[in-house]
């Protein structure tokens, strides 16, 4: 009996977020796995022995899959990092964008929030998500007599 190595990878998070429960999933893939091997060693036919390289081959399968699992999870907290950086130095900075029901605007950036969908920008009073900003300008126009207030196309 082969265990394929890809049936326990799953998707990792699409939003740069680490999957909830991936250590639990892992620890009972991990255990599930143990109990086929023993399974096939207990029912195996004595006149007809399984070869110990096949267990050794599985097994170090699946401790690579776990390694590459732990590996896509750091990535992808690596990720969320970087994007809340990213977005933490856009404050003071002007954007123009275009949300997601259709209404565009530009304005200063005054602050930013992080939920479980990523980081929000607060422009104006308006909540923009990263991912709907188009054009990012240096904050100094602000300074030059631009009010940097939010507009929206009427």
């Amino acid at each position: 009996m082969t265990i394929p190595a890809t049936e326990a990878v799953t998707g990792t998070g699409t939003a740069g977020l680490v999957p909830a429960g991936t250590t639990a999933a892992t620890d009972e893939s991990k255990e599930m796995f143990l109990q086929l091997m023993v399974a096939q060693l207990r029912y195996q036919d004595p006149m007809n022995p399984a070869d110990s390289s096949e267990f050794l081959s599985q097994n170090a399968q699946f401790t690579a899959l776990e390694k590459m699992q732990a590996v896509a999870d750091q990535t992808a907290m690596v990720l969320q990092a970087t994007t809340a950086f990213g977005a933490s130095s856009l404050v003071g900075r002007d954007v123009s964008y275009t949300l997601a029901d259709g209404t565009q605007g530009t304005g200063a950036v005054h602050g930013v929030s992080f939920g479980a969908t990523g980081p929000v920008l607060d422009v104006g009073g308006v909540d923009v998500p990263l991912a709907s900003v188009l054009a990012v300008t240096d904050g100094s126009r602000a300074a030059t007599g631009s009010s940097g207030d939010t507009t929206a196309p009427a």
